[in-house]
């Protein structure tokens, strides 16, 4: 089976590898602040936080553009609870049982480790199949250990959510509620995100990001 993931990745973003934090390696590259940190763990904070990752994955991603949804399991090799419920993470946020028959499965040998294996998921789908304001939202609380996160059946479990605009060459990486990742193979993908959504870019990052895009001088 053709991998998906690598075949774009090495069409797009040469010598990228999928881990994070992939506004750091990456030459274009916009990283957003997502829950105000003083309110983080209040209603307010996390009301912020389902607001601007549901916006910005809307910016990123239209209803006719291909996406790919992009799952790394990070485990031990002796844990066998991807053998029981391989997918957990699809079953819950892909609309379409049915749609779950085309999801590919890799094992990563460039991050296996001695006692560790990443597992990587991934499902070339349509927008409206993802039940993406739900998805966002677990990300936010997975932090928080409650009902909500992705993978709460094992707490030994790490993951990564990738979701690829494959048709646009963009990807959106939500790491969890305080922030979220978007970069692009052009830059001129990012300047509209960029310029109307400048007050939610990360501080610390933001002299870096604004090197991308210049102020005219007309």
């Amino acid at each position: 089976m053709i991998n998906q993931v690598s075949v774009f990745l090495q069409s797009h973003f040469k010598d990228l590898v999928l881990d994070p934090p992939l506004f750091y390696s990456w030459n274009y590259g916009l990283r957003f602040e997502i829950a105000d940190p003083i309110k983080w763990n209040e209603k307010g904070g996390m009301n912020q936080a389902y607001e601007r990752s549901t916006t910005l994955f809307n910016e990123v991603f239209a209803k006719e553009d291909n996406i790919i949804f992009v799952t790394d399991v990070h485990t031990f090799k002796s844990n066998k609870y991807l053998q029981q419920r391989p997918l957990n993470v699809y079953s819950k946020f892909i609309k379409s049982k049915q749609k779950l028959y085309q999801l590919s499965h890799q094992t990563l040998p460039e991050l296996e480790e001695e006692e560790g294996v990443t597992h990587r998921f991934s499902l070339i789908c349509k927008k409206a199949e993802i039940r993406y304001a739900s998805l966002l939202k677990a990300i936010c609380h997975e932090d928080m250990g409650d009902s909500q996160t992705i993978l709460r059946g094992d707490r030994r479990i790490g993951y990564n959510i990738y979701l690829i605009n494959h048709t646009k060459q963009m990807i959106y990486h939500l790491y969890d509620d305080r922030g979220c990742d978007i970069i692009a193979a052009s830059k001129q993908n990012l300047h509209a995100i960029y310029e109307n959504y400048n007050h939610w870019l990360l501080d610390y990052d933001r002299e870096k990001m604004a090197s991308l895009f210049p102020p005219s001088n007309m």
